[in-house]
């Protein structure tokens, strides 16, 4: 790499060098030369291509010892975190990148059955995760999917979520800490494709579709009955949802029945601005006049 650099700055390649049909002396291609080199850095660096990925189980290695062409050895990672390699037997490797791999292997040959070996570890095929999706979902149930899943992908795949469904997410997920609890916004991620909320699921991730709050509203709109709750609605809004006031409703005498404290109230003549909560019924009367 360094004399291709050398060579390029000195210009002994300058004219042999093609891309897309130009020269790399044209300076307009200057920035896809750049580009070009960042998409290159972004895949080697990349979990997937890197030495910085960690092996776990299902993940299948090929192990090659250099100049030591029968102990090449391809494994798949068993449930315990091992797998079989000649003269060492039983070798863990789960939790450990592919550089560890090969320095652990080099490390117990060379306790007397190879001189200096060369050992090189490569994932060649990588596992699957197996995730448990429930709840408010169209196909919910156990999903075995490609390392580097996002909760939407599931989610565009076992959807749609049911009308029922909350605005939350919840991806429960084992860790040596313990339970981790990953609260994700459903509205932002669904209804506003804002991807930043996006989680990539990991192996052995419990995903939960909670149902969601409801309450109705009754009398003289145009579409009574039961609605989706969400967080930050108003009478006003409500009322918009389910159609609009009719002619003859009046709109100063709107009430609601709301649960407190484990008993039912009724709050009379609310503002339009009143803040609804789950499980409230607003009833819109008939104007007097």
């Amino acid at each position: 790499m360094h004399s291709l650099t050398k060579e390029i700055k000195s210009g002994s390649h300058s004219g042999q060098i093609h891309s897309m049909g130009a020269t790399l002396r044209d300076a307009r291609l200057t920035p896809f030369l750049f580009a070009g080199i960042f998409l290159l850095t972004f895949i080697l660096v990349s979990p997937l291509y890197s030495q910085e990925y960690v092996v776990g189980e299902r993940d299948v290695l090929k192990i090659t010892v250099y100049d030591n062409p029968d102990l090449t050895t391809v494994a798949k990672v068993n449930e315990e975190g091992t797998i079989f390699f000649p003269f060492l037997g039983e070798v863990k490797v789960k939790g450990l990148t592919t550089s560890q791999i090969a320095a652990k292997i080099t490390s117990l040959l060379s306790e007397g059955y190879i001189v200096s070996p060369q050992v090189n570890v490569y994932v060649e095929q990588f596992r699957s995760l197996k995730v448990i999706l429930v709840g408010e979902i169209g196909r919910p149930g156990l999903f075995e999917l490609p390392v580097g899943t996002t909760l939407l992908e599931l989610l565009l795949r076992a959807g749609p979520v049911t009308p029922n469904a909350g605005d939350e997410a919840i991806i429960k997920r084992k860790s040596p800490q313990g339970e981790q609890s990953i609260t994700v916004d459903l509205g932002k991620l669904l209804e506003k494709g804002d991807t930043t909320v996006d989680q990539p699921l990991q192996d052995g991730d419990t995903i939960y579709i909670p149902k969601g709050g409801s309450y109705y509203v009754l009398g003289q709109v145009k579409s009574p009955g039961m609605l989706k709750f969400k967080e930050g609605i108003t009478v006003f809004k409500a009322v918009i949802s389910a159609g609009g006031f009719t002619e003859i409703a009046s709109q100063r005498r709107i009430s609601i029945k709301r649960i407190q404290d484990g008993k039912e109230v009724t709050l009379e003549k609310v503002g339009l601005d009143e803040l609804v909560r789950p499980d409230d019924i607003i009833n819109v009367p008939e104007s007097l006049f």
